[in-house]
């Protein structure tokens, strides 16, 4: 049977633009996770990774225009959306190459041997060392900063991971020239250009899933996908890490005092979360806590004329615009549900924004309104009119996990008075970080960034944003009693290469 043809496609026509490549057999991705497997040894200096890592981000830079054209002619997320895309993705190889050439990630710890212990301590070194190739599997509303070159990739290459990318049938003649750039990166620096590997086809990524050679993954995507992959990875003959980003919900909520204070920002604040990228950012907030009465009426009529005046959209492909509008309409045929903003389908291919309200008491228990606690991906959100603060509590101590969870507090509650830090301690189980007075879209790449939360946003404690994304792909390695001249230069008691470490109990910089 001939191989399935991979078609880039124009969401905002529905028409084919051109034949990029064929689906891979079982073969070829043995073929290209070999390649990948035997770059690994062009990995290992580290001087070699952060130079390979700052060519391929100047490589993106000095492609930027192609890629872009591309980009948006496969995702219609538009040229200045992707071109800050870019930019991110370029600093986020740069901010990995500084973390690679610092080497604090080794995560260095030397204890001299002491007899007086009990029990006596030997001599041990350890480190962490890379895992092996890397399963990346690309995201649809983050054709850069997630795809080929994005936090996956980067932040495993950084560890010394060789990478191999299933690429998104969303854009696939991008993920193609985003992949020819970093083999060239990768070439000019004498590394093999297996080192980046990539594969087309749902098939494909379940044989890369199950390759024995790969080590461990990282996926974006949906619940469903991102399931069945996680429960491939720990059903091998040896299982293997699976850091999937799979859902979240994002709650807001906005107490009394806040919405008497400012409702009309909060209002056009929410509009302005949930309809960011047409609704398609991974932590736009799917449910907003509003409290009942004539304070959050003003959040609703500050929201609703927000809403009502942003324009239609394309969403990324037609799969998603209909689950979106199915999912709208499902929603909004429960009993109770209104519609003060109708969202949907806007002709063939657009889809226009909006919002509906229940009541908090109706998604208290189990029941048919629970599919109000789960994703709807696209411009729409839930807004929870809650008449006090038990209703409120009972909510949120149903929601699942989420990557953000977000509170609006007043300026006395924010000083500590009221329940404020009741409610961050409500909402901390919640999700992976938690927002105060500001809004989750637009995660930055940050040390102290976490992007990741409690199950089902994430199927690991990890985060895919930030510098201790690179932790993912590592493992400890303690050596005992090893001569000097035997060691890693890193775990030398000379320290020429001035690594931050932990030496004899003492946090050395």
């Amino acid at each position: 049977m001939a191989a399935a043809t991979v078609w880039s496609v124009d969401p905002r026509t529905g028409k084919r633009r051109e034949q990029v490549a064929v689906e891979a057999t079982a073969e070829e991705v043995d073929a290209v996770v070999r390649a990948a497997h035997a770059a690994r040894g062009a990995l290992a200096r580290r001087a070699v990774r952060s130079a390979f890592l700052r060519s391929a981000a100047a490589g993106l830079e000095a492609a930027r225009d192609g890629l872009v054209e591309t980009a948006d002619a496969e995702t219609a997320l538009g040229p200045v959306r992707l071109t800050g895309e870019l930019a991110r993705t370029a600093y986020q190889l740069r901010a990995f190459a500084d973390i690679v050439e610092e080497g604090a990630f080794l995560d260095v710890v030397i204890d001299h041997p002491d007899a007086t212990a009990t029990p006596p301590v030997p001599d041990l070194r350890r480190w962490k060392v890379p895992l092996g190739v890397v399963a990346v599997y690309g995201a649809s509303n983050f054709p850069f900063a997630f795809s080929v070159a994005g936090g996956d990739t980067a932040s495993a290459l950084a560890a010394g991971c060789p990478v191999v990318v299933k690429a998104h049938p969303d854009h696939p003649a991008l993920s193609e020239l985003v992949a020819k750039v970093l083999r060239r990166a990768a070439a000019g620096h004498g590394i093999p250009e297996g080192v980046i590997g990539l594969v087309h086809g749902f098939d494909a990524g379940v044989e890369l899933i199950r390759h024995p050679l790969v080590a461990a993954a990282g996926f974006t995507g949906s619940l469903r996908g991102g399931r069945a992959l996680y429960d491939a990875a720990a059903a091998r003959p040896v299982p293997i890490p699976f850091h999937g980003e799979l859902g979240s919900l994002n709650p807001v909520l906005v107490t009394e005092e806040a919405a008497a204070e400012r409702a009309e920002e909060i209002g056009a604040g929410l509009a302005g979360s949930m309809t960011l990228g047409i609704g398609q950012f991974c932590v736009k907030p799917g449910l907003a806590l509003v409290p009942s009465g004539a304070a959050g009426d003003r959040v609703l009529k500050s929201l609703t004329d927000a809403v009502s005046s942003t324009e239609a959209g394309v969403l990324l492909d037609h799969r998603i615009r209909d689950a979106f509008v199915a999912g709208v309409r499902e929603r909004a045929e429960l009993p109770g549900v209104e519609c003060p903003v109708t969202p949907g389908a806007c002709g063939d291919h657009m889809v226009s924004a909006g919002f509906l309200t229940v009541p908090a008491r109706r998604l208290a228990s189990e029941g048919p309104y629970d599919l109000l606690l789960e994703e709807c991906f696209g411009p729409v959100t839930v807004v929870a009119r809650y008449a006090d603060e038990t209703e409120a509590t009972t909510l949120l101590s149903r929601l699942p996990g989420n990557l953000s969870a977000t509170v609006h507090l007043s300026a006395e509650e924010a000083a500590g008075a009221g329940r404020g830090v009741e409610l961050l301690a409500e909402l901390t189980p919640l999700a992976g970080r938690v927002v105060v007075n500001a809004w989750p879209t637009g995660v930055a790449v940050a040390p102290a960034q976490h992007h990741g939360g409690p199950y089902p946003a994430t199927t690991s404690t990890s985060t895919s944003v930030g510098g201790t994304a690179i932790e993912r792909w590592l493992r400890p390695v303690a050596y005992q009693n090893t001569p000097q001249p035997l060691l890693p230069p890193e775990l030398r008691d000379d320290n020429t290469l001035g690594i931050p470490r932990r030496y004899n109990g003492v946090l050395e910089r």
